[in-house]
């Protein structure tokens, strides 16, 4: 079975070059995977939101190249596909390609979240995007009030970039 740091590497390589969007998906992954520990996940969940944390924005570059730009909703469009033709060649089994490539399918997507892999990952990337991109301490605390719900990102969130 193939394993997250076989797909650590594969996107290292991926986006070879380009050091913010490799620290970038790190953050993301490492912060998805400590949420999802403290939050109790079981391993099979757990696995999983590892694997779509790597590769969520797997389709930045072709969006770029392709279009000119790359918001997160044609993001979620063209990630899915290259998502699974990366995992596939490492050999992940089908049903965990089939819910990561859901999950890039929909990490942009804010409303009427119901799996906790897809919280935690919506959450985890959040939180790297909100320091990343310097926003305001009233977008934050938007950001904390209408998103985030687990106990984990709440509390990381506070710790993190409200509290001072």
């Amino acid at each position: 079975m193939a394993e997250i740091s076989q797909l650590l590497g594969a996107m290292i390589s991926y986006y070879k070059g380009d050091p913010r969007r490799i620290h970038h998906f790190l953050k993301v992954h490492d912060l998805a995977r400590t949420i999802g520990m403290l939050e109790g996940l079981d391993k099979d969940t757990l696995f999983v939101l590892e694997a779509a944390a790597v590769v969520h924005d797997i389709g930045i570059h072709w969006c770029e190249l392709n279009y000119g730009r790359c918001d997160g909703k044609l993001q979620e469009t063209e990630g899915p596909p290259l998502c699974r033709n990366m995992m596939e060649a490492l050999g992940f089994e089908e049903r965990v390609i089939e819910r990561v490539c859901w999950l890039v399918a929909h990490h942009h997507t804010y409303e009427s979240i119901e799996s906790v892999e897809h919280r935690i990952l919506v959450e985890a990337d959040t939180l790297v995007n909100l320091y990343e991109d310097g926003v305001s301490h009233e977008v934050i605390q938007h950001s904390y009030d209408t998103l985030f719900t687990t106990e984990t990102g709440r509390f990381f969130c506070r710790k993190m970039l409200l509290e001072q």
